[in-house]
C-alpha cells in the first residue's frame, strides 16, 4: 500500500465530504450552514490543491484544474460571508446565504469531478 496515495485519496475525499456537508440544507436558512464548516472546507481544499502540484500527467493537470476551481469558489463564498457579516456588520439573511451556498455548490461539483477522476484512475491502475 502506497502511503502517499492513501493520503492523497483521503484529502480529496475529505474535501468533497466537507463541502457536501456545508451545502446540504435549505440554502435560505443560515442556521443550517455553519461558518466553521465552510472554513474547514476551504482549508482542506487548499491542502488538496497543494498535493496536486507536481503531477505532470494529463489526469494530474485535470485534478489540479478541478482543485483550482473548488478553491476559487470556496474562497469567494468565504469572502461573501466575511464581508457581509464583518465588513458591513449585517446579520446573515437568506439571499446572502443562498449566494454562499451556490458558490459552495459549484466547488462541490468540482470536488465530485476530482473524486470521479480519482476513482477512474484507481480502477485503471488495478488492471
Amino acid at each position: 500500500m502506497n502511503l502517499e496515495k492513501v493520503i492523497f485519496g483521503f484529502v480529496i475525499i475529505l474535501a468533497c465530504t466537507l463541502n457536501f456537508g456545508f451545502v446540504v440544507g435549505d440554502s435560505g436558512r443560515p442556521e443550517l450552514h455553519h461558518p466553521t464548516e465552510l472554513f474547514a472546507a476551504v482549508i482542506v481544499n487548499l491542502v488538496a490543491l497543494l498535493l496536486k502540484f507536481g503531477d505532470r500527467t494529463h489526469i494530474g493537470a485535470t485534478h489540479l484544474a478541478t482543485s483550482l476551481v473548488a478553491c476559487l469558489q470556496l474562497i469567494a463564498a468565504a469572502m461573501v460571508w466575511t464581508s457581509h457579516v464583518y465588513l458591513f456588520n449585517e446579520t446573515m439573511d437568506a439571499g446572502t446565504m443562498s449566494t454562499i451556498v451556490s458558490l459552495s455548490g459549484g466547488a462541490l461539483l468540482a470536488n465530485l469531478i476530482s473524486v470521479t477522476l480519482l476513482i477512474g484512475e484507481t480502477l485503471r491502475q488495478s488492471r
